[in-house]
Formats: structure tokens, C-alpha cells, sequence
């Protein structure tokens, strides 16, 4: 009997999965299947990102059980200060290269980041587009109220390069932080044209209306993706590899974005 029950014990201690009704068995993944062991994944990302980034998070969400994507959107600018004041996230993606570089140049990115879209501004005015804006140097019309990006945000850089190639300075009633801070002002009514980028006017068709610039091909802006040091290395490239796919290039045409370059 003693030699039976040491047999038992040792059968029930064992590495082998457990057969009893309701227990679950689970096969090792292979890797880059999305054998993540789950979790939370923290994505910082610029906020013209928003609705392409939370469609992506869900479809990566659904092939990686137990992980959770939870995204932090805003102007690149003050994400990259987040990062290097020590805030902790898994995956850096930027709405242009300059606050990539600043992240680079700060210690916080782990690897090489890659371009995965790019993105062109366009001017966000009300339906119908009541005021009759119709090119860059009508923004400054009198009467008119329009709002801009802060320089330090890819928007608001983006907006500077189109002052110089056409020789038109703006004064716009204030310069937000974050492009979504400047397309709810036009959509609420309390701006009558903001710069924004095409792709935030087609998030907000019916809301807002837009005027294409010509100017804006001389300003475009690349969205670079990167692994952040210290964070899951391993699901942070796999959600990187994720977008970079072809099922992150599909949404993200969708939305507006054109092709990384």
C-alpha cells in the first residue's frame, strides 16, 4: 500500500497537465504566435492615432489571449517628456521623427524604430464650410478664428513648414497640444478652421468638413514605432511587427494614413 501511494503522489506532482473534467490544457505557442504569457501592454501614441491604434489594439487583443493593450494618446512632444521623466510604458509611436529622435537621444528606446505610416495636414472647417476657406492664406481672413497645434507638437512643426513655403504667417487664437484638442474646437463650434490632419477629418466627417492644401506634400510627417527600454520587449515587438503587418497597414489605410516612406 505504501509503495501505491507514493506511485499516486508522484503521478499528481508531475509536469504533466491535469486530465480531470474541467481542467484546462494549454499547448506551448510557437514563437511569434502570441505566446505571451498575457497582460497588460502599455502603448504611448500620438493622439492622431486614436481610432486607428484602438481598432488595432482589439484585433491584437484577439490574438493574444490574456493580453491587454491599454494606450496612453496625446501630442508626441509631451509623451516623449513623459518617457524621460521615467514614465513606464511598452511601445513609443510618435506622429513624426523628430520626437522619435528625441526619445532615441533621451534612453528610453529599446532597438530601432521603424516608419510604419505618414500623414499630411489639411484644414478642419465647419459642414459646408460656411466661411468659404479655400486655400492656406485664407486663414487669415479677418473675423476669422483659427486654431493650430503648438510648434513643439509634429502638427504644429508640420504648420510652421507650410508658413515658410508660402510665405504666410498664421495668428491663430491659441496653439493646442495635441491635434484632437484642435479638431473638437472646430467640431464644437468654438473655432471656424483649425490645421489638423486628413486623417482627423475623416475620423470626424459629418462634424467637420475639409479643405485640401496643395502645400501640405511639403510637409509631410512619418509615424515611427519603437519598443520602449525597459518595458515587455518581447509582446512590445509584437504588437510593433503587429502594425508594421499587413493587417496594421490595411487599418491604417483605411483611416486616411498613406504609406510609410
Amino acid at each position: 500500500m505504501a509503495a501505491v501511494a507514493l506511485f499516486a503522489g508522484a503521478c499528481s506532482s508531475s509536469d504533466e497537465p491535469s486530465t480531470q473534467p474541467g481542467a484546462s490544457v494549454t499547448a506551448p505557442a510557437p514563437k511569434g504566435a502570441g505566446n505571451t504569457g498575457g497582460g497588460t501592454l502599455t502603448v504611448f501614441a500620438a493622439a492622431s492615432l486614436t481610432e486607428s491604434f484602438t481598432a488595432l489594439g482589439k484585433a491584437f487583443e484577439a490574438q493574444h489571449a490574456g493580453v491587454t493593450v491599454k494606450f496612453s494618446f496625446a501630442g508626441s512632444s509631451g509623451l516623449v517628456q513623459q518617457l524621460t521623466n521615467g514614465a513606464k510604458a511598452d511601445v513609443f509611436a510618435s506622429a513624426d521623427q523628430a520626437n522619435m529622435d528625441k526619445a532615441v537621444q533621451g534612453g528610453v528606446i529599446d532597438g530601432q524604430p521603424a516608419v510604419f505610416a505618414t500623414n499630411k495636414l489639411a484644414i478642419a472647417v465647419a459642414p459646408g464650410n460656411p466661411k468659404g476657406i479655400k486655400s492656406f492664406a485664407d486663414l487669415n481672413k479677418a473675423g476669422l478664428t483659427v486654431i493650430t497645434c503648438a510648434p513643439q507638437v509634429p502638427c504644429g512643426a508640420a504648420a510652421k513648414k507650410i508658413e515658410t513655403a508660402t510665405g504666410v504667417t498664421l495668428k491663430p487664437k491659441s496653439e493646442e497640444q495635441d491635434v484632437k484638442q484642435v479638431l473638437n474646437k472646430v467640431a464644437s463650434g468654438d473655432a471656424d478652421a483649425g490645421l489638423v490632419y486628413v486623417t482627423d477629418t475623416t475620423s470626424a466627417a459629418g462634424k467637420v468638413a475639409k479643405v485640401d492644401l496643395p502645400e501640405a506634400a511639403q510637409a509631410i510627417n512619418s509615424y515611427p514605432i519603437a519598443a520602449v527600454k525597459g518595458g515587455q520587449a518581447d509582446l512590445a515587438h509584437q504588437f510593433e511587427e503587429f502594425v508594421l503587418g499587413a493587417q496594421g497597414k490595411s487599418e491604417l489605410t483605411k483611416a486616411g494614413f498613406g504609406p510609410a516612406q
